[in-house]
């Protein structure tokens, strides 16, 4: 039974009525990771994408209060001209936006829900949050990881995002039992780059290994998510040296003015586009069209797959 609070654009409507594939994306992107009208033209450019590889493109976002599965040109602009006006909405936020009939970007956390909710199985994003550096006096950890070990939807991503402790947010997902998936690669990808140091337990060739494994955890009943990642295009990859340097420089001015929370991941990633001259900002769109493209190939594989029972 529908979300009495769901709405589905009519294109993700007639999809998932005709079982055709479909993929959702995220609109924490297009608020608070990147500048007008860059932002705009990524989500749109994300879409095509999908479209192309024969899939249905549903962003997802909180308009009005409404979850919104699937948006129009004309929503996906209005959230990028109003960019970090717009709520970065997680789970805790979900009941406060609908009740007060509010607007909100969707997270990792919250596009796997409402995607569950619609019945959409592959997700793709650039990359998920994680453990935080200093997270053991601050605590700070993503809700993203909590969530990919109760939501059984199908992320794929370029690794956690590098401003990150990777190796403490391994550990987390290995704790929580999410299956953690290196497509073609056997090393955990650090967004802006293809390495990090931290190797995977398992490697996928194509994405039809993808969908078969997606398909083995819920036959099983396995309950929770998996996280495939896909690292950057070799000819978009950053020199490591060079992102480390500026990310510890984020990460040490974000001390410095007590940033912490939600708003800590949009600044650390701002303020890293800063010092590389922008140069990430061209990483991070082509990772996630990267993105995007073997989504829709896992979700076109999946089309003929049974839906999970829970």
């Amino acid at each position: 039974m529908m979300n009495k609070r769901l709405d589905l654009s009519p294109p993700v409507a007639a999809a998932l009525n005709a079982g055709c594939p479909v993929v959702a994306l995220e609109s924490t992107v297009i608020c608070h990771g990147m500048p007008y009208p860059k932002n705009v033209e990524t989500a749109l450019a994300l879409e095509q994408v999908i479209w192309k590889n024969g899939c249905v493109p549903a962003t997802i976002a909180v308009l009005g209060g409404r979850l919104k599965a699937g948006l129009s040109a004309a929503e996906i602009e209005y959230l990028g001209k109003n960019g970090s006006r717009i709520t970065k909405a997680s789970r805790r936020d979900l009941p406060i936006l609908a009740a007060k009939g509010l607007d909100g970007a969707t997270t990792v956390t919250t596009t796997m829900m409402i995607a569950h909710m619609a019945g959409i199985d592959v997700f793709a994003t650039g990359g998920v949050g994680g453990v935080h550096r200093g997270a053991e006096t601050s605590m700070d950890v993503s809700a993203d990881l909590e969530e990919l070990a109760r939501t059984p939807v199908m992320v794929i991503c370029s690794g956690a995002k590098s401003v990150l402790d990777l190796g403490l947010t391994l550990e987390y997902l290995e704790t929580r039992g999410v299956p953690v998936l290196g497509y073609r690669t056997m090393e955990l990808p650090a967004f802006y780059t293809r390495q990090s140091g931290f190797p995977l337990d398992y490697r996928m060739e194509n994405p039809a290994e993808l969908a078969d494994a997606f398909l083995a955890q819920r036959e099983m009943g396995i309950r929770g998510g998996m996280l495939v990642c896909n690292p950057i295009p070799k000819e978009y990859s950053m020199d490591p040296k060079v992102i480390e340097a500026a990310i510890e420089r984020a990460v040490a001015d974000g001390q410095a003015q007590r940033i912490h929370g939600k708003a800590l991941t949009p600044f650390l990633l701002s303020r890293v586009k800063e010092l590389t001259g922008g140069s990430s900002l061209e990483s991070n769109i082509q990772l996630l069209l990267s993105n995007a493209e073997l989504a829709a190939q896992v979700a076109f594989e999946l089309r003929t797959r049974p839906r999970p029972s829970f």
